[in-house]
């Protein structure tokens, strides 16, 4: 949601992102699929941040898209999902109150966190059942004392995490 109260809402099959009014009705859409800057290959997530920007999860891609409010692309970043900070497939994003970015990485198993100019910050996590380990993790929510809240897919459950990676707890079993 939007500081105007509009949700946008990532379409997967059709690699776009729609937009609704605070009453749910349609406003408009942007991407295609494709490989090229605003278009999508599976977009996964998206977070808009204190400005009104739209950023995008385009998870086969490998890559985090920007957009204005319009829906007209501004930039990306992690684009190749193999150097530290570039996501193999990233499944979610959100923002903290400082306007850092995580994501979601699932084809590595770690959180990625951002800079709000697309700097790669730090990662954390490893493949694992263990506190503090991942195996898949798609979602991704910060609460508002910008603890990380991951679902940690594989492991069947949620796992918190300080602004600074550290494990704090989880919940949920391995199953």
């Amino acid at each position: 949601v939007d500081p105007e109260g509009n949700s946008y809402v990532v379409d997967l099959e059709m690699n776009r992102v729609q937009k609704f009014d605070i009453n749910g009705i349609y406003i408009s859409e942007f991407g295609e699929e494709g490989s090229g800057d605003g278009q999508f290959d599976q977009p996964r997530g998206v977070a808009i941040n204190d400005s009104g920007d739209v950023f995008v999860a385009d998870y086969g891609n490998h890559r985090i898209q920007k957009f204005d409010a319009d829906g007209n692309f501004i930039t990306q970043w992690a684009t190749d999902g193999i150097e530290q900070g570039q996501p193999g497939y990233p499944g979610d994003i959100d923002f903290d109150s400082n306007g850092n970015l995580y994501v979601a990485d699932v084809g590595n198993s770690v959180i990625q966190k951002y800079s709000s100019s697309g700097v790669f910050v730090t990662s954390w996590g490893t493949y694992g059942s263990g506190d503090g380990e991942l195996r898949s993790p798609s979602g991704i929510a910060v609460d508002s004392s910008n603890n990380i809240l991951v679902a940690d897919t594989i492991n069947n459950r949620i796992q918190k995490f300080d602004a600074s990676g550290n494990y704090l707890s989880q919940w949920g079993i391995e199953g």
